[in-house]
Parts: structure tokens; C-alpha cells; sequence
């Protein structure tokens, strides 16, 4: 059995679809990776053979106000999933993320590139990582700018402005891969099928500017707004981002066969899927 911790999360809800009969889901509330005891119970009980963890203190800005609670969820929590997983023998599979990354290497990041991250989310996911590694059988995977049907993204916030604005300025001096959680969700399956272990980089390929993003959903939407490009300096946001922060996906494209889809036709599946997605409501 592979046990989602964070079964009711954005990524969590699409790994529970594409596992399918394999999986099992777990929300917060089931099982809280911040109390040992509780993870202990849990896993020793339900004696998984993967745990994948899911849950992560996203709001990277909000981090920087609350640093010990970013700590005890994306650092602390993933200590105790590595503890208790490799007690009763099962493989620790941890979604990272980019912020790891200072973005100041000018190419795409690969696994073993040194990390440097600038803000307390990006410390706190690093600690999570290097707690992962606890667990002999471990899985860590990095990936980026992601957007689903489940979740607050950035998508659905441009949709959203658009209809309460005529302009908008983004920033374009922060580059990535904007990532569509069905596709990281395919990635996971692939990764844990083959058995991988260590760290691996997960995006849809391709990358832009939050900005050249924003232009794509509008263009796919036909929606017309003027939008300007902006500095990051300029929006002055309390966390520090990585301003270019693209990873390389080479490994999981050897070792799997697989690569994801480009980010743009990614992004046009996901406007159709959410159409439909909205039309069950």
C-alpha cells in the first residue's frame, strides 16, 4: 500500500487519482506529521509499504513571519515520516522545491548542484530534505510553480483579476517551470514504480517568466488585459525568490523514460479540465 500524507492538498488529491487501488489517502487531520507519536501510530498500524508526504507550510511569504511553524511542518514533520517509514521498512517519497536554489547558476539546476536556499520557506524545505535522508530508502522530489484543480495557483488568481481589473503588472525577472500537479502526480507514480531512490527533479519542460505565464493563461482564455512587466525589486514581497530556478530533469528522463510534457500545452489541458472540473459543481 502507498499511504498519501496530505491526501486532501492540491498534489495529494491528484496522487490519490493516479495511484489509484494503490493508494490510500491521509489529511491532516488523520495523521499530524509534527507530532511524533502521532506518525508512529499511524504508520506502525497501518504498515505501508511507500509514504509519500504531500504536505508542506507553502506560503513562502508567510514563512518569513512564521518561521518556527515553517520549521516544525516542512522540517520537523519530515524527520518524523523518515523515522517511523524506515522503522517498518517502507521507502519515504518527499515533494521539495526549487527554493532550495539561490537561482543565481544562470542554467538549469541539476540534483547535485550545491543548495543555497534564500528564504526560511526555502531553509525550511532544505532542512526537510536532509531529514528524508534519514530514512536509508528515500525519494526526494524537487519541482516548481505548481498549479492544480484542488488548490489556490496562480492561474486562478490571473483568471480571477482579470475580472476585476483592466491592468495588471507581473514580475519578469523570476524564470521557471510552471507545473501542472497531474503531471508531477505522473512523475511520483513513475519514480516510485521504478523503484527510484535519492533525489530527482520533476517539471513539465520548458520554462518563462511568472509574466510571459500570465500572457499564456490570457492568450488561452482569449482574454483581453494589459498587462505590464515588472521587477520582483518593485513588488518588494517579504520572502526572497530565486530569479532563475529551472530545474534539470535529465535523471528522472533516464532513469524512467519519462518527460514531462511542455508547460504550455499543460497549461491548455488544465483550462479544459477545469471547465469541466467547474461544470460538476
Amino acid at each position: 500500500m502507498i499511504l498519501v500524507a496530505g491526501s486532501r492538498g492540491m498534489l495529494g488529491r491528484e496522487l490519490l487519482g493516479i495511484l489509484d487501488g494503490s493508494a490510500r489517502g491521509l489529511a491532516r487531520q488523520d495523521m499530524d506529521i509534527t507530532d511524533r507519536e502521532s506518525v508512529q501510530r499511524v504508520l506502525l498500524t497501518l504498515k505501508p509499504a511507500v509514504v509519500v508526504n504531500a504536505i508542506a507550510f507553502t506560503d513562502v511569504d508567510g514563512c518569513e513571519s512564521n518561521r518556527e511553524l515553517a520549521f516544525r511542518i516542512n522540517g520537523d514533520g519530515v524527520r518524523n515520516l523518515a523515522e517511523s517509514s524506515a522503522r517498518i521498512g517502507a521507502k519515504l517519497v518527499h515533494i521539495s522545491s526549487d527554493y532550495v536554489f539561490d537561482g543565481i547558476k544562470g542554467k538549469p539546476y541539476l540534483e547535485e548542484d550545491p543548495v543555497n536556499p534564500l528564504s526560511v520557506y526555502g531553509k525550511s524545505k532544505l532542512a526537510g530534505e536532509e531529514n528524508a535522508r534519514i530514512n536509508p530508502d528515500h525519494l526526494i522530489i524537487r519541482t516548481q510553480w505548481l498549479y492544480g484543480l484542488h488548490g489556490k495557483n496562480f492561474v486562478e488568481t490571473m483568471l480571477r483579476l482579470a475580472k476585476e481589473r483592466k491592468e495588471l503588472s507581473v514580475v519578469d525577472d523570476q524564470i521557471g517551470s510552471p507545473t501542472w500537479t497531474v503531471d508531477l502526480a505522473l512523475a511520483v507514480k513513475a519514480l516510485i514504480d521504478r523503484d527510484c531512490r535519492g533525489t530527482y527533479h520533476a517539471v513539465n519542460s520548458g520554462s518563462c517568466s511568472w509574466h510571459d505565464f500570465a500572457a499564456a493563461i490570457f492568450a488561452e482564455e482569449g482574454i483581453g488585459i494589459q498587462l505590464s512587466p515588472m521587477t520582483s525589486a518593485k513588488l518588494d514581497r517579504p520572502a526572497p525568490r530565486p530569479l532563475f530556478s529551472v530545474l534539470d530533469c535529465g535523471k528522472m528522463a533516464k532513469d524512467t523514460g519519462m518527460q514531462l510534457e511542455n508547460w504550455r500545452d499543460a497549461l491548455r489541458k488544465y483550462l479544459k479540465a477545469r471547465k469541466g472540473d467547474h461544470g460538476n459543481r
